[in-house]
């Protein structure tokens, strides 16, 4: 499967890119279905129901919210954050929408969004859509699944999955780590220059650098907004933002840098907890490779920029790059879904294209860079998708600066190596796949195991 660098970075909007950003996308998909179809003018009613982990956590996740500015026509990438909260408010009062922006229809909440625990066949986030006509007709009805990093997925005419991969022949296709590494050794490119390569199958070489340009600024706004923001969380656990307090405290005692050579690392936890306070506030960001775990790129990055002597845009390009040919991998080859996998997935999947891309720009070669990656993801195997209260806040928020130390120490060990090691990318992206395929539904975003049962749950009617 032909996987672009822009597919890997998406921007969007918290708390999550399989419950609110899919969802968002699903209902808009669904929208343009009908207009296509010549039925939105004929539209009374639509019905959304939300399965599996999407039943299970999305009130906390906010697909709820998605669905309906989806229905309304909505982007992730287009729309507005702060105009979010007033059309819910608007929606909810007059229990009426605008479909696609266009068409009012009645819409009550309560009983036209409903969330059930079943599991569809096809993946953990299913959501079944049905528009009803006159005296309750069914017009249309489709069945999507949220796969993972804001990735939809919908039925074909004979009711199957439609996962058609993208089929452009590519310059320089790899399906594995060791395809990657024997492309490199064969042309003597980097992996960044072959990602670039293969991107401009897609578009041109302006087209490239404007987009990877936008993605680091959404990046680096994200970073300034979550440290300029004070306060609590929505949700019923009242989650204290700590970015701003912490970035007052590290300004405030620069000297204390000459005595504590581990403040850097305060610096990268700043980072991190900056974007995934923004994320968990339902504010944009860059799915790197989920909204989960989208504190662990920037963050790194942003060290890079601050820490690493040097930096110039082109490193930020070849991070990118590097970063996507690594996601591009566990994305086709295991899953970068919490619902699927469990966290490795996400923060561990995160972790490992921080690593390679940091170890990259630092110099290292395509050995070095893929060995990074490795020992990013190996040891983060296992890693359980847990949320308290269904909430994208404990202990997610937190594991995106875990992830993002983990990631420049990946790096760090790979680097003062020749690339030679024991466990393959491609054995411990397969290892992923086997343990999430393992791991128990409880442990796989659906607040039904682990922390998520060892702390009392909260009521999310102020979500």
């Amino acid at each position: 499967m032909a996987l672009s660098t822009f597919d890997l970075f998406k921007i969007g909007i918290g708390p999550s890119s399989s419950h609110t950003v899919g969802p968002m996308r699903a209902a808009a998909m669904f929208v343009q279905a009908l207009r296509a179809a010549g039925l939105l003018a004929s539209v009374q009613r639509v019905r959304c129901e939300l399965y599996g982990s999407l039943g299970a956590t999305g009130k906390g996740h906010g697909s709820d919210r998605a669905v309906m500015l989806g229905l309304e026509g909505e982007e992730p990438d287009r729309i507005d954050p702060d105009c979010i909260l007033p059309r819910l408010e608007q929606i909810r009062a007059a229990k009426a929408l605008q479909l696609g922006g266009e068409h009012a229809i009645a819409f009550n909440e309560r009983e036209d969004l409903l969330f059930k625990r079943k599991t569809l066949p096809f993946h953990a986030n299913g959501m079944l859509l049905v528009a009803l006509g006159s005296g309750q007709q069914p017009l249309l009805e489709k069945t999507y699944y949220s796969v993972g990093g804001g990735f939809v997925v919908t039925h074909d005419a004979e009711g199957q999955p439609a996962l058609v991969p993208d089929a452009t022949p590519l310059p320089h296709p790899f399906r594995t780590g060791d395809e990657l590494l024997h492309q490199c050794r064969s042309t003597g490119l980097s992996i960044a220059q072959l990602m670039w390569r293969n991107e401009l199958v897609w578009r041109d070489a302006d087209a490239i650098r404007q987009r990877l340009l936008r993605i680091w600024e959404v990046m680096q706004a994200c970073v300034r907004r979550g440290i300029a923001t004070e306060g609590t969380l929505r949700g019923g656990f009242h989650v204290k933002r700590r970015a701003a307090d912490l970035h007052r405290d590290l300004v405030a005692h620069p000297e204390a840098a000459l005595r504590d050579p581990l403040q850097v690392l305060d610096w990268v936890n700043l980072y991190a907890l900056a974007v995934n306070e923004e994320n968990a506030g339902g504010g944009q960001v860059v799915t790197a490779p989920t909204n989960g775990a989208a504190g662990i790129v920037p963050a790194v990055l942003r060290y890079v920029v601050e820490f690493c002597p040097g930096w110039c845009d082109a490193h930020g390009r070849d991070f990118l790059l590097t970063a996507a040919a690594v996601g591009g991998l566990i994305k086709s080859r295991a899953s970068i879904s919490g619902a699927e996998v469990g966290c490795q997935g996400e923060v561990g999947s995160a972790a490992a294209m921080a690593a390679a891309g940091l170890a990259a720009v630092l110099g290292g070669n395509a050995l070095q860079v893929e060995n990074a990656a490795e020992i990013a993801m190996e040891h983060h195997l296992g890693m359980t998708c847990d949320p308290i209260g269904g909430l994208v806040q404990i202990p997610c928020i937190e594991r995106n600066g875990m992830g993002a130390i983990k990631a420049i120490t990946a790096a760090s060990l790979a680097l003062k190596g020749d690339g030679t090691h024991f466990v393959s990318l491609d054995d411990v992206i397969e290892t992923m796949r086997q343990t999430g395929a393992d791991m128990q539904v409880k442990y796989k975003e659906t607040s039904l195991g682990g922390l998520a049962i060892h702390v009392v749950t909260v009521n999310h009617a102020a979500c």
